[in-house]
């Protein structure tokens, strides 16, 4: 049972849903649109701000369906984690299309939004206002996580937990560095706008 959780975390991460709205709204793959990020922001710039709001919300779904699925079946809470883990992995390295997605955060803005909830929510609205002046999504995040730890602590939240996002958050981070920092060369195709 417990490695069958951890599969469908994986499965569910894997939906592609940046990419379902590309090829729906433009025919495009959106791994060679903009950025070349299949996940929210991307599909926000290139497919429109609807577009993108739903496509991270369904992001975010992903994430917090797969803990919440996890917490159902009466698992430990290590594979709880490692559950989530794998969502945001198959988020990330989705098994139907050749193992590249996105950077999972989203996927773990959900999870959080489940296992650790008022400190993601109390971190939340500087992130908001971060996104709407700077329009970066590196930084939001930044802003949205790294306090998301020291609320966390302060509040009384779980270490475990706290090692946890940390450690999510470090994936999602060194996915962003490998994939968008390292290899810019494989965005070949921008969006095109007309119709």
């Amino acid at each position: 049972m417990p490695w069958l959780i951890i599969l469908l975390g994986y499965l569910l991460g894997s939906v592609p849903t940046a990419w379902f709205a590309g090829h729906l709204l433009r025919r495009q793959d959106i791994r060679r649109m903009g950025d070349g990020n299949m996940g929210a922001a991307n599909a926000f710039r290139e497919l429109g701000a609807a577009t993108g709001i739903f496509v991270g919300l369904v992001d975010a779904a992903k994430g917090a369906l797969t803990i919440v699925l996890a917490r159902y079946a009466g698992v430990s809470q290590p594979v709880v984690m490692m559950a989530g883990g794998a969502a945001i992995f198959g988020h990330n390295f989705p098994v139907f299309l050749g193992f590249r997605g996105g950077r999972g955060e989203s996927t773990a803005i959900g999870e959080f939004l489940v296992l650790m909830p008022y400190p993601i929510l109390l971190a939340a609205g500087p992130a908001i206002l971060t996104l709407i002046f700077s329009r970066n999504v590196v930084i939001t995040s930044a802003v949205l996580f790294i306090p998301m730890v020291f609320i966390s602590w302060l509040i009384g939240v779980p270490g475990y937990l706290i090692a946890y996002s940390i450690i999510l958050m470090v994936i999602v981070a060194l996915t962003h560095f490998f994939r968008v920092r390292l290899t810019p060369i494989r965005i070949t195709v921008k969006s095109d706008k007309n119709p």
